[in-house]
């Protein structure tokens, strides 16, 4: 299993749905898809999702244009 990071490629607001994805082995989409249904159940998702776009790292991983440049 990869790393609990939140990758640099494929975000689309803070990387945090495109992390947990690689990390459990789903697509990114799945992942926002839950999400965004989990949201519709009363609790603290919104929060849950802050909480980890901060604590979570980026990931430190170069593309090839960044290795290049």
């Amino acid at each position: 299993m990869a790393a609990l990071t939140r990758p640099r490629e494929g975000r689309m607001i803070a990387g945090v749905c495109a992390g947990l994805a690689n990390r459990f082995g789903t697509t990114a989409t799945t992942m926002r898809v839950l999400f965004v249904a989990s949201c519709l159940l009363p609790g603290p998702q919104f929060l849950l999702y802050l909480a980890l776009w901060i604590l979570l790292p980026n990931d430190d991983r170069k593309t090839a244009w960044q290795r290049t440049a």
